[in-house]
């Protein structure tokens, strides 16, 4: 497919792929990943804390692609209701999973890096010498962690997994800058958050660069966060849109198209309709919603 792997900074050799398939709360796990693999993604993204691990595994498994041709990645998320130790963890997971190694292991949030992030992160180190892992990394982590983290650490973080879109992406711009200073693949969830939140000040250039380059607005943000050097994860269980999806890999933006995209992110979402979601989707949701919007670089509340 389009998408183009990514060398990451480790001495193993491993590439990431351009794109992942996100497993986070989806219905049928098993099937969804059987089918994401059968149309073309490579890349499985699953965590501890999406509970689906062993369902994930499954999927990959039944779908008959060789072990080597499968990228999934799963993630330390506070070790369950047992509070397990990251190494436990990270042998509970290749358990559920069925696998004998993940391709990457992280950090879920910078919460989790107990009773430190350096600690933490020898942890992982330890992990990847083990063979459990073949690259590790970190999400959510912001540059005063990094920073923290990189002090100290015998092997870079791989990756860090944060939420971007164009309505987060002033405020994400030093982590991603940050992160690839120091040669951290920057994976960027949520990617299509904006069209969860219609009447905001994107819908126009999306719908504008979406019939110039023949394409759906969901294709443009996936293609945005590829021009700006993220690797997106995403999610559907719809057969034809996971094809778009892949299919926006061959979408190249001009740098008037981000440009546009860029400035009208920066407007952000109306005050108007984060009230408007609030009445409809209650406090909760309502928290989840601006969350997701804003970013997570300063919130620790809160695990996805």
């Amino acid at each position: 497919m389009p998408w183009q792997n990514i060398p990451l900074n480790d001495d193993t050799g491993t590439s990431i792929p351009g794109v992942a398939f996100g497993t986070a709360f989806i219905p049928d796990p098993t099937a969804l990943v059987e089918q994401a693999l059968e149309l073309g993604f490579s890349h499985v993204d699953t965590a501890q804390n999406y509970l689906d691990e062993a369902e994930v595994g499954l999927g990959v498994r039944q779908s008959g692609l060789p072990r080597s041709e499968v990228f999934v990645t799963t993630k330390f998320s506070g070790g369950g209701p047992q509070k397990l130790s990251i190494k436990a963890s990270a042998k509970e997971s290749l358990a559920k999973l069925g696998l004998t190694y993940v391709d990457l292991y992280l950090i879920h949030w910078p919460q989790y890096a107990v009773p430190d992030i350096p600690s933490a992160w020898k942890e992982l180190e330890d992990i990847k010498a083990a063979g459990q892992a073949r690259s590790i990394g970190v999400s959510n982590f912001s540059v005063a962690d990094l920073t923290l983290l990189l002090a100290s650490a015998t092997v870079k973080p791989a990756v860090n997994q944060i939420s971007l879109n164009p309505y987060n992406y002033a405020a994400q711009k030093p982590i991603i800058e940050f992160s690839k200073k120091n040669g951290i693949v920057v994976e960027a969830y949520s990617p299509l958050i904006p069209l969860r939140r219609p009447g905001g000040p994107l819908d126009k250039p999306l719908s504008s660069i979406a019939a110039a380059h023949k394409a759906t607005p969901e294709q443009i943000l996936l293609a945005w966060s590829k021009a700006k050097g993220a690797v997106p994860v995403t999610t559907s269980s719809k057969k034809e849109r996971l094809v778009g999806y892949l299919a926006a890999g061959d979408i190249e933006l001009s740098e008037e198209d981000i440009a546009a995209i860029d400035e009208a992110g920066a407007k952000g979402l109306p005050s108007s309709l984060v009230g408007v979601h609030r009445r409809s989707l209650g406090k909760v949701g309502a928290l989840l919603a601006f969350v997701l919007l804003l970013g997570w670089a300063k919130t620790r509340c809160l695990s996805v």
